[in-house]
């Protein structure tokens, strides 16, 4: 963009900023242990996970590149409905229903952030305290937003997977 154009489109969009990004992923690990607290009502917590797919991910407005952690056999949710079958269980026979699990809390621990104006990356480790046990799982993510139509920061690309575990 020239130096005009620029100006112009952040009056309109202000560029994404570090704390919005933290906010994004706080309101997700929030999302996802509220569904969790509904595992024994199948319908509040398919309700709820719609919420948040809605909110959160950019399906209503462009693609998603989504590959989450527990997909082997469907690697990847390309679908509103695919991501809603990987948090609370359904169209995939491996999705049992990621957010149902269910966690007590879940932790950021950005490695590093890239923010720019329109877009804003971030990659690091989450961990998952497991509600029954504490147990807490740690696990490596990538995630890159962007803005959408109505200024809320949707995410455009998920990619979370197990650390890799050296066998000597």
């Amino acid at each position: 963009m020239t130096g005009v154009r620029l100006a112009n489109y952040l009056a309109i969009h202000p560029a994404i900023t570090e704390a919005e990004v933290l906010q994004a992923q706080q309101t997700w690990a929030d999302g996802l242990v509220a569904i969790g607290k509904l595992a024994g009502d199948a319908t509040a917590a398919k309700a709820a996970a719609q919420v948040l797919v809605r909110r959160l991910y950019n399906y209503g407005e462009g693609k998603v590149l989504f590959k989450p952690t527990k997909a082997a056999h469907d690697q990847f949710r390309e679908t509103f409905e695919q991501a809603l079958s990987y948090f609370v269980g359904g169209d995939h026979h491996e999705d049992h229903g990621f957010a149902l699990h269910p966690w007590a809390a879940v932790r950021f621990e950005n490695n590093s952030l890239f923010l720019d104006v329109d877009s804003a990356g971030a990659m690091g480790n989450y961990y998952f305290t497991d509600a029954k046990t504490g147990a807490e799982t740690k696990v490596e993510f990538t995630f890159a937003y962007r803005r959408a139509s109505d200024g809320r920061l949707v995410i455009f690309l998920h990619h979370s997977s197990l650390p890799y575990e050296a066998e000597h």
